[in-house]
């Protein structure tokens, strides 16, 4: 009985949901309870697959088009569409009982029912369908529609498809090389979706937002890390603390290193540079300690070469060091005023004036003319005279202009009565008034017996407890052996290092 309703022209709605079919019956099974339809017509618009299936229970309403005549139920013509509707629909795929991919139902809009008059001449109508559409194979549908039934986005690409097909009533160029209807073709395929299916309404970022639980899902994050031990294997929880590249990982407080102890109270203590304490000794044990190395060997005139070696070479730095001295700058050779007394500190200097003047210096020595010289002095300024360094007894004859650097030796604490003499303090005027900077080399003790400000003081093997007035404190190597300082008491250990001056800090 089902075998008679072959080849007739059916119209099924499927409800709102489904929407309307068109086409002609191909297969009836009343085992599986389904329908189905070749050359199929969506709610007016040609479908892309060749054949759908439709389940009875899918079916709201079916109504017959056209019955076939005796011989035409073997030749099944084209639908002619007389409207097109403006819907779209979702397809799931489903399998009939010859095993080809059939469409069943995917939610979507809703039309009316179209009437289909029959297709009488189907070589007098030309339709817009591209070959490979035609040559889509079940196949092909059976792999790909399940997937894409299950975006929302089908909606469009179903119709983007679709119109493809043109209706039936418009003028449609023949594939005969016009170059126009191609692009025609082309911008349908493109651009011929509906507008009205654009949404209209902007996505709620703040409402998706407001979905996401953010402490249920840290929450939900601790609680893995507890059961898992991800923190007990030493993962650290806080962002580890960072460190610019000024700043100490360590602790700030520095690290005190006491080497040198002295056997009475300090009343001054120094530190270098690397945190290495350096205690002041008084004037006595500082006169103790000179007196007991020379006893064993190390010479006044060795002390003063030494000490002359050292303050020469610092005198050196502070004159602009490799910057400065160095063969293409002979047309600036630095000017070095020496101010020096008759005693053994004044032999000091002359030492230093003779070292600089062999780097290329402009020394100019002065010492007051006495009657009788000591020793010392008397072949320090021997050898100085070898040098082209300039030595004066007149403070007439120092330069009016300033100069590069002053190095003070005038002041001794054993012939204190020369502070009262007047070329002594023409000599103190003259340098206060040059507005050079002053090196002292082993100054007085108390401030009262420097009547020169200093800028830096160069102390012999230990410091005194030098004031303020001494300027930056710098440290000499004058070659005094250790066992020396453990004759007079004092547990020495060498803070120079690879160095013979080094300055000190007040600790």
């Amino acid at each position: 009985m089902a075998m008679e309703w072959l080849g007739s022209i059916v119209s099924i709605n499927c409800g709102d949901s489904l929407g309307v079919y068109q086409g002609r019956v191909s297969a009836v099974d009343q085992v599986s309870q389904t329908i189905s339809l070749t050359r199929p017509f969506h709610n007016g618009v040609k479908c892309l697959v060749p054949e759908v299936t439709f389940r009875a229970a899918d079916i709201t309403e079916l109504k017959i088009l056209e019955i076939p005549g005796p011989g035409d139920s073997q030749h099944f013509g084209d639908l002619h569409q007389t409207e097109v509707g403006s819907s779209g629909v979702g397809y799931q795929v489903g399998i009939n009982q010859n095993g080809m991919g059939k469409l069943v139902k995917k939610p979507a809009s809703s039309s009316a029912p179209q009437n289909i008059p029959k297709r009488t001449d189907m070589k007098g109508q030309d339709v817009a369908i591209s070959p490979q559409q035609q040559q889509c194979s079940k196949s092909y549908v059976d792999r790909h529609m399940e997937s894409l039934s299950q975006s929302k986005g089908f909606r469009r690409r179903h119709n983007s498809w679709s119109s493809s097909s043109r209706h039936p009533n418009q003028a449609t160029p023949k594939k005969s090389g016009i170059k126009n209807g191609q692009m025609k073709n082309k911008d349908d395929e493109c651009f011929g979706d509906d507008i009205e299916e654009i949404p209209d309404t902007d996505f709620d970022f703040e409402g998706n937002l407001a979905l996401f639980d953010k402490a249920a899902v840290f929450e939900e994050i601790d609680t893995y890390e507890r059961r898992s031990g991800t923190r007990s294997r030493g993962i650290p929880n806080e962002k580890p603390t960072r460190y610019r590249h000024d700043e100490n990982i360590l602790e700030s407080e520095p690290i005190v290193y006491r080497r040198i102890t002295v056997p009475h109270n300090v009343s001054k203590e120094f530190c270098t540079d690397s945190g290495l304490v350096v205690p002041s000794i008084s004037y006595e044990l500082h006169k103790k300690l000179l007196s007991v190395a020379e006893k064993h060997g190390l010479t006044l005139e060795r002390r003063l070469e030494m000490t002359g070696v050292c303050a020469s070479q610092m005198a050196l730095t502070l004159l602009g060091g490799p910057n400065r001295l160095n063969p293409k700058n002979v047309h600036q050779r630095p000017t070095v005023a020496l101010l020096c007394g008759p005693h053994a500190k004044g032999a000091q200097g002359i030492s230093c004036g003779r070292h600089l003047a062999n780097h290329d210096v402009q020394v100019i020595l002065f010492l007051p003319n006495f009657v009788k010289m000591l020793e010392s002095i008397t072949n320090e300024l021997s050898l100085f005279s070898k040098t082209q360094g300039q030595q004066v007894s007149s403070l007439k004859d120092l330069p009016t202009s300033p100069v590069d650097l002053v190095i003070n030796c005038l002041d001794c604490p054993e012939n204190a009565f020369l502070r009262d003499q007047p070329w002594y303090k023409a000599a103190v005027a003259w340098a206060n008034q040059n507005r050079a900077p002053v090196l002292s080399i082993d100054p007085p003790v108390h401030e009262g017996e420097q009547g020169i400000d200093a800028k830096w003081s160069l102390a012999l093997g230990l410091p005194l407890p030098l004031g303020e007035h001494a300027g930056r404190v710098y440290l000499c190597d004058i070659g005094i052996p250790q066992q020396v300082f453990q004759e007079v008491g004092i547990n020495y250990h060498s803070p120079f290092g690879c160095k013979f001056v080094i300055p000190l800090h007040s600790a």
